[in-house]
């Protein structure tokens, strides 16, 4: 059976794989896991993205949530790092995100952060989903005065901008930006905070209507922002994901910089200016081989591990890092919040411009991109990992990898967060490198019928 969590909490369609039933079980699960201190009443707020099926799972945790004694607090859309902010700020014992980021209308999830903002590490995700796949029936459930309610919190979008404002000690007035908010949590913070800042915005895909967050837009989605930007002289675009924890931002130029880029503009400048703690980043094991190179060349070590921000952020609290991210746009700035946060990432960036004067593509040119081609196989999530036991894909695996051991590598891995298994390779050789990927991913179509 797969596990109920991926990398980043608990995904499916809204509905038929993420239903009603199943949300109220782990509202359930959740609660009783999470404010296992014995405390009366605990507080667990609840954030959400723009989709339409947000109501009903919320609606649904809600249930769970105040039927095991909890004091339910819906605070409406806002971006996922707003709750793991508000959750520190309001002093909640958990806060339940329900969005499922990237990924198109139709999916929905659940993550979870505990009364530090921290998302939840394997053991308590192991714990909740043992609770929901047999343990329900033990639960303890309050009656009486003793049942849960709902609060509200109606200043939270206000509270967090407010925030965000403090976290660059520059305004930004001169810089021109193209923004894309993917129709998503962004539409309701990026704007006014970065207004509020001086900086001159042309927003595109800032009206959700429950139908569209990142439908052809949105950090997955970068051309239409890259346009802009050339269409109007901006100085950097950027796009944010649904829930607004990841950006893609693009130079003056229409250059792609990622989160690779992110973390070698900004960390180099963080180690100018003696803030770099041991002039490290924290980095996962898709970054790109360019990452490294630039580390090697700039005296900052880039630590590696699992995919998944969670996985950085354990890394950093650990060795007590301060940068971390993915290429994909999660981008850890701990002094500031404990998870990815794309509006953070952005004011960073656009600080860094500012306080150097130096333009987004000179800044960027200190890591040189190695080539990279990824090929995704769509798979059902029950048979995603079955390729690890397949000897014909394995073969296969190993005989690409041969090819590129000297200057290159091969990286195969199910998505924890959609159907599908990634096969990235990394290389020089672009169509070489594109016939191979597509050879592994013709075998993994045949042998585990994708």
């Amino acid at each position: 059976m797969a596990r109920l969590f991926g990398t980043d909490g608990v995904r499916g369609v809204a509905g038929t794989e993420l239903t009603a039933q199943m949300c109220f079980d782990i509202g359930r699960a959740a609660a009783t896991v999470l404010t296992t201190q014995g405390k009366q009443k605990p507080r667990i707020l609840i954030g959400r993205d723009t989709r339409i099926s947000g109501d009903m799972i919320e609606a649904a945790l809600i249930a769970g949530f105040t039927s095991i004694g909890a004091v339910a607090i819906p605070l409406g859309v806002l971006p996922t790092p707003a709750l793991a902010y508000l959750t520190r700020e309001y002093k909640a014992d958990a806060s339940a995100m329900i969005s499922a980021s990237h990924n198109p209308m139709e999916y929905n999830g659940i993550k979870f952060f505990n009364s530090n903002g921290y998302k939840l590490d394997d053991d308590l995700e192991d714990k909740i989903e043992a609770i929901v796949r047999g343990a329900l029936h033990t639960l303890d459930l309050p009656d009486g005065a003793n049942i849960g309610t709902i609060d509200h919190i109606d200043t939270a979008l206000d509270d967090y901008i407010s925030y965000i404002l403090t976290t660059v000690d520059t305004r930004l007035d001169g810089i021109k930006a193209a923004v894309d908010c993917g129709n998503g949590a962004a539409s309701f913070t990026a704007p006014p905070a970065l207004r509020k800042l001086g900086v001159d915005c042309t927003i595109i895909h800032d009206d959700p209507d429950g139908l569209n967050i990142n439908a052809n837009c949105g950090s997955t989605h970068i051309e239409e922002v890259t346009r802009l930007v050339k269409e109007t002289g901006a100085d950097i675009g950027f796009a944010f994901d649904g829930d607004a924890d990841r950006l893609m931002a693009v130079d003056e130029l229409g250059n792609l910089i990622d989160g690779d880029r992110v973390l070698s503009i900004c960390g180099n400048y963080l180690k100018s200016q003696g803030k770099l703690k041991k002039d490290t980043i924290v980095a996962t094991v898709m970054s790109n081989l360019g990452l490294f190179k630039m580390g090697d060349a700039n005296g900052i070590t880039v630590k590696k591990t699992k995919v998944g921000d969670r996985y950085v952020l354990e890394k950093m609290l650990k060795d007590g890092y301060v940068l971390g991210g993915e290429q994909s746009g999660h981008v850890i700035f701990l002094e500031h919040n404990t998870t990815g946060d794309g509006l953070i990432t952005v004011l960073q960036l656009l600080s860094v411009m500012k306080h150097t004067g130096k333009k987004l593509s000179e800044l960027a040119s200190i890591m040189t991109v190695m080539p990279q081609v990824t090929v995704n196989v769509t798979i059902d999530n029950e048979r995603k990992y079955e390729y690890i036991d397949d000897v014909e894909i394995m073969e296969a695996i190993h005989q690409v990898e041969r090819i590129f051991e000297d200057n290159g590598r091969v990286l195969v891995r199910p998505s924890g967060t959609e159907p599908m298994i990634r096969i990235m390779i990394e290389g020089q050789d672009l169509p070489l490198m594109k016939e191979k990927a597509d050879f592994i991913a013709s075998i993994m179509k045949r042998n585990l019928g994708a």
